[in-house]
């Protein structure tokens, strides 16, 4: 099949089961032989056989995934033809999967979440809602800032956090384009930024604690607050600014620039200009984790033993998700790279700081910013 047909036919399934909340992952046996191919699977993933047996005997498994829809079908999809085991979804922001594990307070209705960057994750942890997880393939792993040290989480791919503008309009307006974070509260820019909310979406907090973490803490929430005087739209997920830049409802946007890539090479448009910002910028890293309770826990940690390993995360570049990925035995996303991004070319993000104290960074922000208003969407 087509990397478009694919993509059709995710698209369709996934529009069939809006309805129901959670998708499932077609096919009710594994299409490499069912349970006759533990061998098989163990020897593609690098899992068990003991892990692959009891996760079978498991039979479902329930994944909230943070990541592109697209992707996110994909690999489950995939998990699903590997193990024979039903694979159910759902698509919500990060924001949202720590909302609902912290109203479920350990009695999960999921088992794992999968994308999405790792402050909320790191939120989630510090509230005890993760189970940590020893895994085989973490040893993969390329650098240990991409894992959790006790376990809680993993991660599987990371980004870059930048500037994309819509070229067309930049040049009708008479305007260049910035060039960094600071050139966002020009006030020439006044209402034409689009950024994601900072109670919904990973985006946002990690937006909050670049700034924080470049500037200082007074400096980057009053950022914050000159950069907000400009913003016409706060999106409810991270990948919002970037889905109507090429249309030219938003004329800037501030995001993942893998996400950019995607509207360009994907949707077309090729009217997308992707900024990294000058003075330096960081980066997400998106994971996975299982939740403390889960009711199908050795198929929760079949599912990061696949997550970790080349047969899920390869999906992403084949399915619009252009992130770099951080496991050793893993091909890259060459278009990445053909764009000049540099998963290297980053600031030194202070991953514990950010475990401490998101929370209370966004809620200085949103305090500082009055509380919010009907820009910040939640839907």
């Amino acid at each position: 099949m087509s990397n478009l047909s694919r993509r059709n036919f995710l698209s369709a399934g996934v529009a069939a089961a809006a309805g129901l909340g959670l998708a499932a992952c077609g096919g009710g046996e594994s299409t490499t032989g069912g349970s006759g191919t533990s061998d098989a699977s163990t020897d593609k993933v690098g899992a068990s056989e003991e892990l692959v047996s009891a996760a079978k005997e498991d039979g479902t498994l329930v994944v909230y995934g943070s990541c592109e829809e697209e992707y996110l079908a994909a690999a489950c999809e995939h998990f699903q033809e590997l193990y024979g085991i039903d694979t159910q979804y759902q698509r919500l922001s990060t924001g949202e999967v720590q909302a609902k594990v912290e109203e479920e307070n350990g009695n999960p209705s999921g088992d794992v979440w999968f994308g999405g960057t790792t402050d909320p994750y790191n939120e989630v942890a510090l509230a005890g809602l993760l189970e940590p997880y020893d895994a085989a393939n973490a040893s993969h792993i390329l650098d240990p800032k991409y894992r959790d040290a006790d376990g809680n989480w993993y991660g599987v791919y990371t980004g870059l956090l930048g500037i994309m503008v819509n070229k067309d309009e930049l040049s009708r307006l008479n305007l260049d384009a910035p060039e960094d974070f600071a050139d966002l509260t020009d006030e020439k820019y006044k209402g034409l930024i689009w950024s994601s909310n900072y109670n919904t979406a990973g985006t946002a907090k990690l937006i909050i604690n670049t700034a924080i973490q470049k500037y200082g803490h007074d400096a980057g929430i009053q950022y914050l607050v000159d950069l907000d005087k400009n913003i016409a739209v706060y999106t409810k997920s991270g990948s919002g600014p970037s889905k109507n830049i090429g249309t030219a409802e938003c004329t800037i946007g501030l995001g993942f620039l893998h996400d950019g890539i995607y509207q360009i090479v994907d949707g077309g448009y090729e009217n997308i200009g992707l900024v990294v910002p000058s003075s330096g910028t960081s980066c997400e890293v998106g994971a996975t984790a299982i939740f403390k309770g889960a009711k199908h826990d050795s198929a929760a940690k079949l599912w990061v033993e696949y997550a970790l390993s080349p047969e899920c995360v390869e999906l992403a570049a084949q399915n619009g998700s252009y992130q770099f990925l951080v496991i050793d035995d893993a091909e890259q996303p060459e278009v990445a790279t053909e764009f000049g991004l540099d998963p290297n070319n980053v600031m030194d993000y202070d991953f514990e700081d950010a475990k401490e104290h998101t929370s209370t960074y966004v809620e200085e922000v949103m305090n500082a910013l009055g509380g919010g208003d009907d820009r910040f969407q939640t839907e």
